[in-house]
């Protein structure tokens, strides 16, 4: 009936499912032990009409136009950049940390170079940057690595940041100027109608069949198509072979209010006493006109769905067990982040779908079938 399976419907695995169907002319069976499609981007609406992100806040940005145009097949765009304020010593800042951050904080009145000196000062050199706290102390001192990034990474990730690898605090820059902006990318835009949306155009082809609440790893493997794309967690496939791999995950409160607006950005960090790790008001994400409004509060926790790879050697000495057994593994793609142990952004995810699809497609001989 089908040639492929496709397991999971997030980005990895839509697209994947999309570029076979459309470009191979291949029928596809795509599955997924959730209710829906979409993955970790999943919206819906609420009782009260309310678009929200089931899983916490996703906020698409990239600098590839490649990706933007590929997806922008399946959606039209609303123009949004994200901006995020923490709540530090009773403030709320921008994070980031920029120029109006640190005159905040410290009452002062710093141009550009005031703040480049100000940080410069506090910097401690670190001879061999390895960790989270490498990074973090070695660019802005250990005071602000404190109230801004050590109680959130401890409680993002369950770990003090001088456990993680050096990767995580990476992601995360220091302006000296008064951009506010959470991402600078050249393409930051959100789908108009939603992700789920965009998700249902790019599965939408008689070549694709989706089935919902399936664990394809239950059905046997001679009762399965050939051709298999797998965008769940690796270990999961192997049985655990060589033990679990850790994953953090989140716990997320969704809660309603009956007037218009209460943050003034769309997500508010906590790095310092609060459980939550920080609250995302979705109307500014959304652009939604509506009476109401939903707050998304998020709580790291060890229990629950794999999120996060947690980056750390011995983590990744496991994940390159799997991956030597992955590589022997016939007719049998592996792509996405929980399937590639990897901390990838949404765009990440797209560019490594499409990139892997353009490798498959070259080695593998197409169907009889023409291409939708």
């Amino acid at each position: 009936m089908h040639d492929w399976i496709v397991v999971g419907a997030g980005f990895a695995g839509a697209v994947m499912a999309e570029r076979i169907a459309s470009v191979r002319g291949e029928k596809v069976l795509v599955v997924d032990k959730r209710d829906h499609i979409g993955g970790n981007a999943h919206d819906r609406r609420n009782a009260d009409g309310l678009l929200f992100h089931v899983y916490g806040p996703h906020i698409f940005h990239t600098n590839s136009s490649a990706i933007a145009d590929y997806l922008s097949r399946f959606t039209e765009w609303r123009p949004y950049e994200h901006r995020v304020l923490a709540s530090v010593d009773g403030q709320l800042v921008p994070i980031p940390i920029n120029r109006t951050t640190i005159n905040a904080l410290y009452g002062l009145d710093l141009d550009e170079a005031g703040v480049e000196a100000f940080l410069a000062a506090r910097a401690e050199p670190v001879e061999n940057i390895r960790t989270s706290e490498d990074v973090v102390v070695s660019r802005i001192g250990r005071e602000l690595y404190e109230k801004f990034f050590r109680g959130y990474t401890r409680k993002q990730w369950g770990l003090d940041p001088s456990e993680l690898d050096r990767s995580v605090a990476g992601r995360v820059p220091t302006r000296t100027n008064d951009d506010d902006r959470y991402f600078t990318d050249s393409f930051q835009n959100m789908p108009r109608d939603g992700y789920t949306a965009m998700f249902e155009r790019m599965l939408d082809n008689p070549l694709i069949t989706v089935k919902l609440g399936v664990d394809a790893l239950a059905i046997p493997a001679a009762e399965r198509p050939l051709r298999m794309v797998y965008t769940g967690p690796i270990d999961a496939y192997f049985g655990h072979a060589h033990g679990k791999l850790p994953y953090r995950s989140l716990q997320f409160r969704h809660v309603t209010l009956d007037q218009p607006w209460t943050q003034t950005v769309g997500t508010i960090n906590f790095p310092q006493d609060q459980d939550h790790t920080r609250v995302t008001e979705v109307k500014h994400l959304t652009g939604q006109s509506h009476p109401c409004t939903t707050l998304t509060y998020e709580y790291p926790s060890a229990e629950g769905d794999p999120y996060y790879p947690i980056p750390r050697p011995e983590n990744e000495a496991l994940f390159k067990k799997y991956e030597a057994l992955a590589r022997a593994e016939e007719n049998t793609w592996f792509v996405g982040r929980l399937a590639t142990y990897r901390y990838y952004n949404m765009d990440q995810v797209v560019g490594q779908a499409l990139a892997t699809f353009q490798k498959l497609d070259a080695a593998l001989p197409r169907s009889d079938r023409e291409a939708a």
